[in-house]
């Protein structure tokens, strides 16, 4: 019998660090619903290798990624196949929230002792070597940005209910930092948990 892997969750407003080897499905689930999160992918053996928005854009010639996209890293290689997505609306084009954020979107006073997902992502990539500044645009997990005409974009509440999920292959060794979003605009104006599992590689699914 196949042993269940360890559920884990992140609790509202933080983060989580750890690594993946290459044909690890991480599952990450919104636990309760209309919770956004932030994924940042490093290769294992060369940490200026990252998960790249523009790269995974302009392959995939699309930026609503969903089940059978490929994300790339900024060297144009693999990180992940997306192999299951309950939701099909997802962010890769907004960074993830920080001190700033709050001081320049929201009003003036809330960024004061307020979590982000940036800090969140620093303090978790930290012990693997990861600086601030090698962190770039997230791929916002169950993020719904509305793009009108103009090109304007606008952050509306999640579409994801409880219990959905989305199952990314690692097709590299990988370093990941996850969080459960700090941003009320980005989750329908509450925090959630947000829960994780990995799938070792080879196991029946």
């Amino acid at each position: 019998m196949t042993e269940s892997p360890t559920l884990y969750r992140i609790p509202p407003q933080s983060g989580a660090g750890f690594t993946l080897k290459r044909g690890d499905v991480l599952v990450v689930i919104d636990a309760w619903g209309e919770q956004v999160s932030d994924l940042m992918a490093f290769a294992a053996d060369e940490r200026g290798e990252w998960l790249s928005s523009g790269r995974t854009f302009d392959y995939n010639e699309t930026i609503y990624l969903t089940t059978g996209h490929v994300l790339y890293s900024n060297r144009s290689r693999p990180m992940f196949t997306l192999l299951r997505d309950d939701v099909g609306r997802h962010d890769f084009l907004l960074t993830p929230c920080s001190t700033e954020t709050f001081e320049i979107l929201y009003p003036p006073g809330t960024a004061d002792g307020h979590p982000s997902c940036f800090s969140n992502l620093v303090q978790a990539l930290a012990p693997y070597g990861i600086q601030p500044d090698q962190i770039p645009t997230t791929l916002n997990i169950f993020m719904n940005v509305v793009v009108d005409d103009s090109g304007r974009v606008k952050i509306a509440p999640p579409i994801s209910t409880a219990g959905q999920q989305l199952h990314l292959r690692a097709e590299m060794d990988l370093i990941v930092g996850l969080t459960a979003c700090s941003a009320e605009g980005s989750n329908g104006g509450t925090f959630k948990p947000i829960d994780y599992h990995v799938i070792p590689a080879g196991t029946p699914q």
